[in-house]
């Protein structure tokens, strides 16, 4: 099963949170560095699978935002 690129989404940015919080927590140095480094691979990848993703849709400028559009 293919990934998409939102579940990358979601997954660096728990694991970016778990950094934070073991920092916070005073865990071993070690511990949160290698974290950390997993962590900048995963928004590296996470960049790459968003741009690449095969994402298509009929909305232009002139729709504004989805969640809020302007009346005309």
């Amino acid at each position: 099963m293919k990934t998409s690129a939102m579940f990358w989404v979601g997954t660096t940015t728990i694991v970016l949170l778990t950094v934070t919080i073991m920092a916070a927590m005073n865990f071993p140095f070690n511990w949160v560095f290698y974290i950390t480094v997993l962590g900048q691979v995963m928004i590296v990848y996470m960049v790459y699978r968003v741009l690449t993703d095969n994402y298509t849709t009929n909305k232009t400028f002139k729709d504004f935002y989805e969640d809020f559009p302007i009346k005309e």
